[in-house]
C-alpha cells in the first residue's frame, strides 16, 4: 500500500506544481529540498514526511487533504478500479481554457453541448 500512495501522492503533486507552471526547482527551493527530491517524491520513489506535506501545500495553495484525494483504497488495502475520467487534470484544463480567446472558448462550450446530447451506444 505504501508505494502505491507515494505514487498518488506524486502525481498529484506534480498534476498540482505543473497547472501552476512551476518548475520542480522552485518547488524544491521554497521547501529547501533539492529538486532531485521533487522528482523523486513525483515519481512515488520518496515518501513524504507529515511535515514537508504540509509546506508543499502551503506552497502549492491547496489544502493537505489534495494529496490524499481520490486515493483508491478500500479496508482490505487493496486498490479499486477507477473510472478513467477520475485521472484527468481539471486544474489544468482550467488554466488551459482560462488562456483561450472568447471565440474559442464559445467553439469548446458548443463542442460540449453537443457532445452531452450524444447517447452512449453498447
Amino acid at each position: 500500500m505504501e508505494k502505491n500512495f507515494n505514487t498518488h501522492l506524486g502525481k498529484k503533486l506534480r498534476m498540482r506544481r505543473l497547472s501552476l507552471g512551476l518548475t520542480q526547482t522552485k518547488v524544491a527551493n521554497a521547501i529547501n529540498v533539492t529538486f532531485q527530491q521533487i522528482q523523486k517524491y513525483e515519481k512515488g520513489t520518496n515518501g513524504v514526511s507529515s511535515s514537508r506535506l504540509m509546506q508543499l501545500a502551503s506552497f502549492l495553495k491547496v489544502p493537505v487533504n489534495y494529496f490524499y484525494e481520490d486515493y483508491p483504497e478500500n479496508k482490505s488495502g487493496e486498490p479499486i478500479p477507477q473510472d478513467e475520467t477520475q485521472d484527468l487534470n481539471y486544474s489544468f484544463l482550467v488554466k488551459i481554457f482560462t488562456k483561450l480567446s472568447q471565440t474559442q472558448k464559445a467553439k469548446v462550450v458548443q463542442i460540449l453541448r453537443n457532445t452531452s446530447d450524444l447517447k452512449e451506444t453498447g
